[in-house]
């Protein structure tokens, strides 16, 4: 599974991770920037240190999972 991982600053100076599971393949920084600045500009977030007022950084996290069948 993957995972992008956004990290916002808020108005209080503090950093935020938003975290979207299931990114596609091959998503480029273009894509996840204007993702982004989209949600800068709508305000659609707002966290305990006040609204998100500037972009920090993005990474793409991978996971892998094996699930055993033991009962």
């Amino acid at each position: 599974m993957k995972t992008l991982q956004m990290v916002f600053q808020n108005t209080a100076g503090r950093n935020v991770s938003i975290n979207i599971p299931y990114v596609k393949d091959g998503i480029t920084t273009e894509e996840i920037r204007n993702l982004m600045q989209l949600i800068l500009a709508k305000n659609i977030f707002d966290s305990t240190g006040g609204n998100l007022v500037s972009i920090m950084g993005a990474s793409v996290i991978s996971r892998d999972v094996t699930d055993y069948a033991v009962r």
